[in-house]
């Protein structure tokens, strides 16, 4: 008998990021126009992203829904919703809770929060037993400058070394750090709740290149999603900053989106997993 084609019931999202410079606005168009399943909202400078009501009228207008929220955990959002950080990742739930959205994603600490970085592991597990939200810690990487090498992220840049209920993995952050992806995934197993695929060739840079540009087994990955039954989201988090056009953008995405949804679709055969809950 021929092989049954199975698509797992994984959304594909557009990442706000991936729109930058252009707007949070710009992204709902652009994922309405190319035909995503919604969209993840990172939370940064852009005053649109961090208004709960704003980005609940993009949604309707463009009926596109909010899938994930991205906590502001980069250098350049220190200051976006407090500076203290798990004031920022109690708004980042409660957006996610009004929003409808069922993920947020968050960095592990910078070394320098000593605090923060102390207790993050506790906190994230006392955070996700409130709310019916899904914390997924993403993976990161080593700075690296030339020949040195240095550890920015506590307790670790490999979250799979610690204790967490959800996992985001993030395929450009595997190259930056030159990790084996596949086998990063195999340790996160159940649960692994959320992707961020994006490309990139094991420059020092945290590339984001479109999937299938680069050096990580993107395709191999969402393959695999498709036949253990994944029920999270794939977010496209790619970096457009050098599109000459808007045309030249949206075509960057619309490949994205075209590739993830080919490897998404895979023969069946394989057992689905059973969702950690």
């Amino acid at each position: 008998m021929a092989e049954v084609v199975r698509v797992p019931d994984a959304k594909v999202a557009l990442s706000t990021a991936s729109v930058y410079p252009e707007s949070t606005a710009t992204a709902f168009e652009i994922a309405a126009r190319l035909g995503y399943d919604g969209v993840e909202v990172m939370v940064w400078t852009d005053p649109v992203s961090q208004d709960v009501e704003a980005l609940r009228r993009l949604s309707d207008h463009h009926r596109v829904p909010i899938l994930a929220v991205h906590a502001p955990c980069l250098l350049i959002t220190q200051r976006v919703w407090s500076t203290d950080p798990w004031t920022k990742l109690r708004r980042a739930r409660a957006a996610a809770e009004k929003l409808g959205a069922s993920t947020v994603v968050v960095h592990p600490p910078f070394r320098w929060q000593r605090q923060y970085a102390r207790d993050f592991v506790s906190g994230i597990w006392r955070m996700a037993d409130e709310t019916d939200v899904r914390f997924a810690v993403e993976n990161m990487y080593p700075w690296r400058y030339k020949d040195r090498e240095m550890l920015a992220y506590a307790p670790e840049w490999d979250v799979t070394k610690d204790d967490y209920r959800h996992f985001t993995v993030d395929l450009s952050h595997t190259a930056t750090a030159r990790t084996d992806a596949l086998a990063m995934i195999d340790r996160m197993g159940d649960r692994l709740g959320h992707v961020h695929l994006a490309d990139g060739r094991g420059s020092a840079k945290d590339e984001h290149l479109v999937p299938g540009r680069g050096t990580q087994p993107c395709a191999e990955l969402l393959e695999r999603l498709a036949v253990t039954g994944f029920d999270g989201h794939v977010v496209i988090e790619v970096n457009t900053r050098r599109a000459m056009s808007a045309a030249e953008r949206e075509a960057d995405l619309a490949e994205a989106l075209a590739f993830t949804r080919l490897h998404l679709a895979s023969a069946a055969g394989c057992p689905s997993r059973t969702p950690r809950p």
